[in-house]
């Protein structure tokens, strides 16, 4: 009878009394394998730049504020102004207070990685709600008179036109510019970390710039209604 010996007959095979390799356990790997495989698309899939999906709902909203204009509906023309004021006033406070000093704080793949869920609705939210608020006020401020020199708080008006002004430039030329920069960074097959950091900064620091300047707005726009 003939002993084999050396290497071959030294290692596992699936009926040796050593360690084996079990049909379930070439079985679960094959598992992990496809699932890798199925994964990789998502992962490697483009930055979303546009939410298209969201379309329908800017079309809706920006329609609703050009009816309640048309119609002069001042219950609507409220609505759409101190809705889109409330949350245009809560993202920048939240972006430039809360979210930049986390953002601060995360590594450069984290932060890389919420930029790339984050940017892409931005993208929409905020010419949508400068133009809401903005086309709303002023509808409402011709409506109800505001916009005449005899109109005892006048130059409060003035203020609120100046100060939301400014954001409004701020918001469209400098936040919305920084916000698709990034992502068409992120669409680059090997994206600059600096680039997005710096770019990223701004943004943080523009969104904070407005924010201050949005506790100025309460101030004004509290004081025209009392």
């Amino acid at each position: 009878m003939v002993t084999r010996s050396g290497p071959a007959a030294q290692g596992p095979t699936l009926f040796s009394t050593g360690p084996a390799v079990s049909v379930a356990s070439v079985a679960a790997v094959e598992h992990s394998l496809a699932g890798a495989a199925h994964e990789t698309p998502e992962r490697d899939a483009p930055v979303e730049i546009l939410p298209v999906k969201a379309l329908p709902f800017v079309g809706v909203a920006v329609a609703a504020v050009i009816a309640a204009i048309g119609t002069n509906s001042t219950w609507a023309l409220d609505f759409f102004h101190v809705a889109g004021g409330g949350i245009w006033t809560a993202l920048d406070l939240f972006l430039g207070f809360v979210l930049g000093p986390i953002l601060g704080r995360m590594s450069i793949p984290a932060r890389i990685e919420l930029t790339k869920k984050l940017m892409p609705k931005l993208v929409l939210i905020i010419p949508v709600l400068v133009t809401m608020t903005l086309a709303a006020g002023f509808q409402l401020a011709r409506h109800n008179g505001m916009l005449d020199t005899s109109f005892s708080r006048h130059a409060w008006v003035v203020a609120s036109f100046a100060v939301v002004g400014v954001m409004a430039v701020i918001a469209i030329g400098l936040l919305e510019p920084a916000n698709i920069a990034v992502l068409f960074e992120l669409r680059k097959p090997q994206p600059n970390p600096a680039v997005i950091e710096k770019l990223m900064r701004r943004f943080i620091f523009t969104a904070g710039i407005t924010g201050a300047m949005q506790i100025g707005t309460l101030i004004i726009m509290t004081r025209l209604a009392s």
